[in-house]
């Protein structure tokens, strides 16, 4: 059981289509969209999200404090960072393409999510679409997570991960991915502290750490650097980007 709605008083700045984009736009995976609002997860927080003439509200699951879960929203939505001035700092002035862009998704941030579920989630989503890659990283989630305050799971640890082998991750239909994240698992279940050292580390050298993981290269650790670690000069280059 939900608690009610409360409004999120001092909530970031959205319109309807950078709300949406923000939780469900490919740089988070377990968000989905039910009625008018937006159930997420990560690490051991649940809530719901739905905006709401111009406003942000929020319910969260009954056993919850709501000082504490605001403080992790606050964190997972980067509040600290404006991204209204970064956003006006780029050469939109100048370009037709990502003027457009940015009146269109007025408001849109990058979140700030766990490093380790970054990192995970990311492998998964290897040649797969946003769809798949919610529902793989849901199936892992319900066979080897930490059950929730709201009775859905958590994402699993790495040595979770490591301990459950690679057939219980193929049964999640990650195919050839699930060779790469077991053999990840395993690589970080015997390096206690490594993950963290590289989120610590500068990004130069993060990156370089992260791409010496087994499936990881340079689109996957961009993305873990640059939504599970705030690196902003972490730039990400795929398909869509290149044809632009």
């Amino acid at each position: 059981m939900f608690q009610d709605w409360c409004r999120w008083k001092d909530a970031p700045t959205f319109t309807q289509s950078s709300f949406k984009e923000t939780l469900c736009g490919g740089q988070a995976f377990r968000w989905r969209q039910i009625d008018d609002y937006y159930e997420g997860r990560w690490s051991s927080n649940v809530v719901r999200l739905r905006y709401l003439d111009g406003a942000v509200h929020f319910a969260l699951p009954a056993s919850v404090d709501r000082t504490s879960a605001l403080q992790n929203l606050r964190s997972y939505f980067a509040c600290e960072t404006d991204f209204y001035q970064l956003s006006d700092a780029l050469p939109w002035r100048n370009d037709s393409i990502l003027s457009t862009a940015i009146q269109h998704f007025s408001g849109l941030r990058i979140l700030r999510q766990p490093f380790a579920e970054t990192l995970f989630c990311f492998l998964c989503s290897s040649t797969k679409q946003i769809p798949q890659i919610q529902a793989i990283c849901e199936a892992i989630a319900l066979d080897m997570g930490a059950p929730l305050a709201d009775g859905s799971h958590a994402l699993p640890t790495w040595p979770v991960i490591a301990a459950a082998g690679e057939a219980r991750l193929r049964a999640a239909k990650l195919g050839y991915r699930a060779r790469y994240i077991h053999q990840t698992a395993l690589y970080l279940a015997s390096r206690p502290g490594w993950l963290e050292a590289t989120e610590r580390a500068p990004t130069h050298q993060a990156r370089a750490r992260l791409m010496e993981l087994p499936g990881v290269g340079r689109k996957i650790a961009d993305c873990t650097l640059l939504f599970g670690a705030g690196r902003l000069e972490a730039f990400p280059i795929d398909t869509w980007v290149e044809k632009i």
